[in-house]
């Protein structure tokens, strides 16, 4: 049985993506964050960096369960424990890795800065203003890649486009707009478009209900 603890977040979204588009059952627990759930003794127990989303994993032969977080590596996991969307091959699966690295150090943190910004009450026109030239330095970044190959770690769909659609999907939230990037928004309206990710946006969104 896998589980997955979660809510309406950009993070939160990989994981159920990942686990339709890989045919896995799991069950989504929801962690109200907005209660503060995250930040509960019990919580922590699973992720002491109180951080959404968390994936038990009680089907690991002789080993008991594996409770992880951070979202690329739960991704990471799931590909490893299905052989699916993360290559064997070495150049192939070496760009995977790149562009979870670069999600984790450049695309996320971006995104995550200009989502904090935002949402303040009465937020500063100069701190808005570079949030979102970082969102969009990022985004001109994916934009070239995905100029060159339809997927952003090469010809073939993987976990490293999974990364990356989370925060993506939510860039009107912070008020940015795809208009510049015409290879971001091609790749943004067909992830957007497969069944899988559709299904789980719809539980993941649920989860704030």
């Amino acid at each position: 049985m896998l589980e997955v603890h979660a809510f309406a977040t950009a993070n939160s979204v990989k994981v159920p993506i990942a686990l339709e588009e890989m045919g896995l059952a799991y069950r989504l627990v929801p962690v109200d964050l907005r209660r503060g759930e995250h930040k509960t003794a019990a919580f922590k127990v699973m992720n002491r960096n109180g951080k959404v989303p968390v994936l038990v994993d009680r089907s690991v032969p002789g080993e008991g369960d594996l409770v992880i977080g951070e979202s690329a590596a739960i991704l990471v996991h799931l590909a490893e424990k299905t052989g699916q969307l993360l290559p064997r091959d070495g150049q192939r699966r070496a760009r995977v890795f790149e562009q979870l690295f670069f999600h984790a150090s450049g695309l996320s943190p971006a995104f995550g800065q200009a989502f904090r910004v935002a949402l303040q009450p009465s937020p500063q026109p100069e701190a808005k203003s570079q949030a979102l030239a970082e969102v969009e330095r990022t985004l001109g970044v994916l934009n070239e890649i995905l100029e060159r190959d339809p997927y952003v770690a090469g010809d073939g769909y993987s976990i490293a486009d999974i990364a990356h659609f989370g925060w993506v999907w939510r860039h009107q939230s912070i008020g940015a707009t795809l208009d510049k990037f015409p290879f971001v928004a091609r790749w943004h309206e067909e992830m957007a478009a497969r069944p899988a990710v559709v299904t789980a946006i719809e539980k993941t969104l649920a989860l704030a209900q």
